[in-house]
């Protein structure tokens, strides 16, 4: 009973950041259409193509903040758009994620552990809706490519400056299962590939041969923020943690160094992967 009670209060969460998205992309088409402007038009003012600005108008690309901040001045909305700002921030992700995108978006160190699938933040924008169109109970259209594009949106951390130290550990079966076929598989490893050249990511793989494995208890992510604090966060089947306690964060902060060490190394873990593209 306490479950289903859980679960409806997360699908109400969620249809309320829906309908903030809904509610805020008809105030920017209005405001725009008051104005008599073009796609065109606006997304010249704002720096955006006319693709762009249909796509926020429709629910197909989350606007990020520096557009809701420019639109508004260039639209003289007078503060309604960008009063939006923070809600359509966190409404682009389902409810059991929000608090865990806030501060992955303001950490300065993201650590990740995982075993089903890429990374979140390494997939590419094939593989992300390859994984959405799978979700079980299955999502809407609509809501899938708003998924897709918070996605992608939160890859802005790879541009951020300075640059926060990124680390992962993945395990190889991972890199074996083709999700989304032949071409979206070919072009996430790659992908790895590219993330794993730049000097603030670290890629590890895990290999299916080892006889000891400190990451049983499943996947996880560890953050640290400015000026220390460490979080955990963890998630299984949508119900999402994230932990503060320290002696809790301590524990798998353990886990995650004893699985860097089972790991393969980051170079070997890239050739691994050059490997594996070469055999198919």
């Amino acid at each position: 009973m306490e479950e289903r009670q859980a679960e409806g209060e997360q699908e109400c969460e969620y249809e309320s950041g829906a309908g903030i998205l809904h509610v805020w992309r008809r105030q920017l088409k209005l405001f725009r259409e008051r104005t008599g402007m073009d796609r065109a038009e606006l997304g010249a003012l704002t720096g955006y193509s006319a693709a762009t600005i249909a796509s926020f108008e429709q629910g197909r690309r989350i606007p990020p903040p520096k557009f809701i901040d420019r639109v508004d001045e260039v639209l003289d909305a007078g503060g309604v758009l960008k009063a939006g700002k923070e809600d359509v921030a966190r409404a682009q992700y389902p409810a059991f994620f929000r608090d865990a995108a806030k501060l992955e978006a303001e950490a300065v160190e993201v650590h990740v552990y995982a075993n089903q699938a890429a990374p979140g933040l390494l997939q590419t924008e094939e593989y992300a809706r390859a994984v959405f169109t799978m979700w079980r109970p299955l999502l809407d259209e609509e809501i899938i490519e708003q998924r897709v594009a918070a996605r992608l949106a939160r890859q802005e951390i790879f541009s951020r400056r300075p640059a926060p130290h990124l680390s992962y550990v993945i395990e190889e079966a991972v890199l074996h299962r083709p999700l989304g076929g032949e071409a979206v598989w070919r072009g996430q490893l790659e992908h790895f590939l590219l993330a794993g050249e730049r000097r603030n990511v670290e890629i590890q793989v895990m290999p299916l041969v080892r006889v000891e494995h400190a990451g049983l208890a499943g996947p996880f992510t560890l953050m640290e923020m400015k000026g220390g604090r460490r979080i955990a966060y963890t998630e299984v089947q949508g119900d999402s943690r994230v932990h503060t306690e320290r002696g809790k964060v301590r524990e798998i902060e353990a886990a995650y160094g004893s699985l860097r060490a089972q790991a393969l190394t980051p170079a070997e873990s890239l050739a691994l992967i050059e490997k594996l593209l070469g055999a198919r």
